[in-house]
Order: C-alpha cells, then structure tokens, then sequence
C-alpha cells in the first residue's frame, strides 16, 4: 500500500538512521520517499583499507542500513526492520571524495521486505558505480523485541 511519509516520520528516520554505527561511520540521510532511502559519506582517511581505497566494510555498511531504511519507509511506526541476508557485488574499487547509496524496495511482502542498494563513488565530478547489494529484511512488531540496552 503506497502511503506519503509526514514530516514526523522523516525526521524519526532521519534521527534513527543517523545514530550508533551509522553516525560512527558519518552516514547521512540526503532523501527519503516510500521505499526509497538515498545516503551519503564523506570519506576520510579512516574510511579507507591499506591500498587508500574505500574499505569494503563501509560500503557493505551502508548498502545494508540505507536498505533497511528504503523498507522501513514501507511500515507502520509499531514495526523495526531486521536484516536477514544480503548479497554484495563489489564492481569497482572506490576511491573518490564521497560515497552516496540508493536504496529501493523491489518486493513488499506481509513481513518479508527485498531491496537493492546502488553505493556511487563520488570522483572528479562524476558518479561511478562500485556496488550493487540485495537486502533481504523483516518487518517485526517493536514489542516482541527485547533489546539489550
């Protein structure tokens, strides 16, 4: 079911997205729609693996968070998003300024939600593709989780 996000919701997202690892790893939030999540990092040193390419790791990051929150854009407030499995395709290495990550939900089900993630590198004024990511997630009611706080 197609619904607009209010405002409320976008800034709990963005708030959301934005903290524990995702605000370690400087992830932002650049846009938002239903079922879509669009993210960006300037990268820095620490960013980068022994070759000065961007790790990885950071790109595996972000392909999975911006997806869960592509999904998450799809369920109501009562409702968190738990990744299952997601596959990574690394297809260049990164090694620009930037990196921004497009992520779109393919498939809604009841409870299970597939997106796919697009991680741009950001260099010398272009976008260039160097990953491509299948998410799998849950929707699950916030009151059967327990979290360790």
């Amino acid at each position: 079911m197609e619904h607009d996000i209010s405002q409320s919701r976008k800034e709990f997202l963005v708030k959301d997205y934005e903290q524990g690892f995702s605000n370690y790893c400087q992830f932002k939030v650049m846009d938002m729609t239903n079922g879509t999540f669009h993210s960006r990092v300037e990268i820095n040193e620490n960013h980068r693996q022994q070759d000065g390419f961007t790790h990885a790791g950071v790109m595996a990051t972000m392909a999975d968070q911006t997806a869960g929150y592509a999904a998450f854009t799809t369920v109501a407030q009562t409702f968190q998003i738990l990744t299952i499995e997601f596959k990574i395709n690394f297809l260049k290495p990164a090694f620009g300024k930037a990196l921004e990550c497009f992520s779109k939900v393919i498939r809604r089900g009841r409870q299970i939600i597939i997106a796919e993630s697009e991680i741009m590198d950001i260099r010398d004024g272009e976008e260039v593709a160097v990953a491509k990511a299948m998410v799998t997630l849950m929707a699950v009611p916030k009151d059967s989780l327990k979290r360790a706080v």
